[in-house]
């Protein structure tokens, strides 16, 4: 692809003398796992969010997991989350041995709808896990007015929205726990798996701790059940060099979404809208489309690529159709599904790359004008 749609490299390329100088570094030092690289960018992101604890786990996929079981959470309880989301949410309340309980979203923002999620709460309900989907923010004070009163704990699954701002604070500082990706294509990427758990409670911040390492309080001794899902020194040391510049790293993709808006006015295609009081960090622009598969293969034809997130809601996944539990009809997850379509936007996209997109777009729809 010339304009690719996403592009981790130019990420690198932008900061390589950094980056392989802190490499360098841990690999002399001759310390690897859970050592002062991770223990340094656990306090410097938790600080970035607005936690007191951060907890270094093996990708964003084991950050849920990992929470889900610090709080207690597994056979038979039912965790309500939605279905228009990355498999892995719902992987891994799996995993924690729960039962997913799937709800709608809502038209306008692609987050939790707060009414299906009062519709879908049970007896067994014990915890929420809303996704604040493509750098949005969901409805974090309706869900929490929701799940406070019954008792029911929040976990917010940021891995799409580092930086991203609900009315006064850092999405990731709302809930009882936080859980963060940084997979390389995150507004905050390592080059590998990495992820993260925040949190302000310290017992549930201590309990993670044991449980991502064997359950052990003293080494070789394992005082629960735990497993193994440890961010390791050189994701963390990379990470510490990029934490820095993912301000200005959003802004960026906050400049590049209002040139998207500005130039693909009236091309017939829906443009992202944004929460009122909540600040949308973009790891995705996503429009949505009539036409998409037919725009989406014209694009590629240009050299441009797109993605879809998600082209198959989880409910009917192979995998779990059928099998999994829906609070409600799934009328709106199920129609975006069919027109969404994620365009090119990184920090490093320029602006002649972005008109690029937009002229093309623009020649899709005057050639398929009705």
């Amino acid at each position: 692809m010339m304009i690719p749609a996403s592009n981790p490299l130019a990420s690198y390329r932008t900061r390589k003398e950094a980056i392989d100088k802190a490499v360098l570094k841990v690999l002399e030092n001759g310390w690897y796992i859970l050592g002062k690289e991770v223990a340094a960018f656990e306090s410097e992101f938790a600080a970035y969010v607005g936690c007191i604890h951060g907890i270094g786990v093996g990708s964003g996929t084991e950050a849920i997991h990992m929470a889900l079981k610090a709080c207690g959470i597994g056979a038979g309880d039912e965790v309500i989350t939605v279905s228009h989301t990355a498999v892995a949410t719902v992987a891994a309340i799996e995993a924690a041995g729960a039962v997913p309980v799937l709800v709608d979203i809502e038209p306008d923002y692609f987050t939790m709808d707060p009414d299906k999620l009062e519709s879908a709460i049970g007896p067994r309900t014990r915890a929420v896990i809303p996704v604040h989907l493509y750098g949005q923010p969901a409805d974090l004070t309706a869900i929490l007015d929701i799940a406070r009163p019954r008792g029911i704990t929040v976990i917010e699954d940021c891995a799409q929205a580092h930086g991203a701002i609900y009315r006064d604070k850092t999405v990731g500082a709302w809930g009882d726990m936080a859980c963060f990706s940084f997979y390389p294509t995150k507004n905050l990427g390592a080059y590998g798996d990495g992820g993260m758990v925040t949190t302000n409670d310290p017992t549930l911040a201590q309990h993670c701790r044991i449980l991502r390492e064997y359950g052990w309080t003293e080494r070789y001794i394992s005082s629960t059940p735990g497993g193994n899902s440890r961010l390791d020194e050189l994701q963390a040391a990379i990470l510490r060099v990029k934490l820095p510049g993912l301000d200005a790293d959003n802004v960026r993709r906050v400049n590049i979404a209002e040139l998207y808006n500005r130039l693909l006015d009236n091309t017939g295609l829906t443009l992202p809208k944004r929460r009122p009081q909540a600040s949308h960090v973009f790891h995705l622009y996503v429009v949505r489309s009539s036409r998409r598969d037919t725009l989406q293969t014209f694009l590629k034809e240009c050299g441009i690529g797109t993605l879809v997130h998600y082209p198959v809601p989880v409910h009917q996944q192979p995998a779990y159709r059928g099998r999994l539990h829906c609070g409600d009809r799934m009328e709106e997850t199920e129609k975006i599904a069919l027109e969404i379509l994620s365009l090119p936007v990184y920090p490093e996209l320029t602006e002649t790359e972005v008109h690029a997109v937009a002229r093309a777009i623009r020649k899709f729809t005057e050639e398929n004008d009705d």
